[in-house]
């Protein structure tokens, strides 16, 4: 047996590649999807089959791009009226070489979402693996509120009964393959390791204890997670098929003057720089968004009806940037500022500083009654573990639809969990005329590791 668990940071995402005799299937590809090609290749394979696991809503889904270039068939569940590839039935079965794999309807994040079983013994009866999608993860489950409130109480109840009724009676020695890792939008609390099996997740899996369906359903529909605007295109995009990539973009690289010219034309430009380097010098009206934050924070933000342009920290960080955007639908990547901030001061260009805070500065501050409002912009559920008395929340994402109640008259100090959610929420301040922003760098961590409280 050939196996592959394919990571794709930003997103958080995993993918698979599994195969035998000279056969091969991938599980949930992305859309830049060449490195199945070049693993196939690699151990000269022929890429046969593709499933999905489920419509994502996080990022674009890569079915269509790999069939492109192999001619396989495409499944994914039952209950969507898909564009593309097979509806699978409960239950269907594949020969991957000496290998059996093993369809299961397991609704509950999604109505359609599947499990794929693995045997491997000469009687195929003995589960291997199962590629769990997003109904479970590594020391979580998936979220079940994506088709509003209304419907998350049937939807926590599918999912309860796939967990308990399906995958955990596949056994403890089972290895599970969940589509997410720690830092993906799609959970609430997966564990930072990729490695697991049903019976650990027994021992470790908090909602696995569980049992009681009421109880479960009552739990899981209080969670409260964000639900990015750009979540509603993957779906779209992952139901109908994506438009083909062929290539990835290629950015042009781009003089300061010309530069200029494409943000005077519409174009919508990104920093990718860390925090502390926007601040002490950035383009005026561009959103600062650090690299690895590009995926998740750019859909919040990011149009997908104008052309993008990037201000790298270095010209190495173009292609992870472009890859990033690409996956959540990005696909007018125009061009990159050819040397970066420093080149566009080099040449004369004018530029904006975001004036940084340290804890100590701002506790000094709030400690002498200057007339200066903090902004949190973490999740809801960060906030209610703790926040500066007299804070003002409003998450991040939520920010551009709340500019009137941010106060204009004062100084606005910006936090989030360590200095970067909130740099983004700084430029966003910045973009739309705000005076007297300042980003809090270190954020609630460094507050509390220097000891000052915090109110619940």
């Amino acid at each position: 047996m050939i196996f592959h668990r394919i990571k794709s940071e930003g997103i958080a995402h995993n993918s698979y590649l599994i195969g035998s005799r000279r056969e091969v299937a991938v599980i949930d590809p992305r859309r830049d999807c060449e490195v199945y090609l070049d693993l196939a290749k690699r151990h000269g394979l022929n890429i046969q089959w593709i499933f999905e696991t489920h419509r994502n809503e996080d990022y674009v889904i890569g079915s269509i791009e790999l069939r492109q270039h192999t001619g396989a068939e495409i499944y994914h569940g039952p209950g969507l009226q898909w564009k593309y590839g097979t509806t699978l039935e409960d239950g269907q079965e594949f020969g991957i070489g000496s290998l059996r794999l093993k369809a299961l309807h397991t609704p509950g994040h999604t109505s359609e979402s599947m499990s794929y079983v693995v045997t491997d013994d000469a009687a195929f009866q003995v589960p291997l693996m199962v590629f769990t999608g997003d109904a479970l993860f590594v020391n979580d489950v998936g979220r079940s509120d994506l088709y509003g409130s209304e419907e998350a109480p049937r939807l926590a109840g599918c999912l309860h009964d796939s967990i308990f009724d399906e995958l955990l009676p596949l056994g403890d020695g089972v290895i599970i393959c969940p589509a997410h890792g720690a830092g993906s939008v799609c959970g609430k609390s997966i564990a930072n390791r990729d490695e697991s099996t049903i019976g650990i997740e027994k021992t470790r899996n908090s909602w696995l204890k569980i049992k009681n369906r009421e109880q479960f359903i009552k739990i899981k529909t209080a969670e409260r997670l964000e639900r990015p605007h750009y979540f509603h295109q993957m779906e779209k995009y992952n139901l109908e098929g994506p438009p083909l990539l062929g290539d990835l973009p290629s950015p042009e690289p781009l003089s300061p003057a010309q530069f200029m010219e494409r943000m005077e034309s519409g174009a919508v430009v990104v920093d990718t720089s860390f925090p502390s380097a926007f601040g002490g010098a950035h383009i005026k009206g561009v959103y600062s968004i650090w690299l690895d934050g590009l995926p998740v924070f750019g859909g919040w933000v990011l149009p997908y009806d104008k052309p993008i342009l990037l201000v790298p920290e270095g010209n190495g960080d173009v292609d992870t940037a472009v890859r990033y955007l690409v996956r959540t639908g990005y696909d007018r990547i125009e061009g990159y500022l050819r040397g970066g901030t420093e080149e566009w001061y080099n040449s004369g260009y004018p530029l904006e500083q975001l004036p940084l805070l340290s804890v100590n500065q701002l506790h000094q501050r709030l400690s002498n009654g200057d007339d200066i409002i903090v902004l949190d912009v973490r999740e809801e559920d960060e906030w209610d573990d703790g926040h500066l008395e007299g804070a003002l929340h409003i998450y991040v994402g939520h920010l551009e639809e709340k500019f009137k109640e941010v106060p204009r008259e004062k100084e606005v100090a910006v936090m989030c969990t360590v200095g970067h959610r909130s740099g983004l929420a700084s430029s966003i301040l910045l973009r739309e005329g705000f005076k007297g922003v300042h980003n809090v760098l270190g954020g609630v961590e460094a507050w509390t590791n220097a000891g000052y409280p915090l109110k619940k």
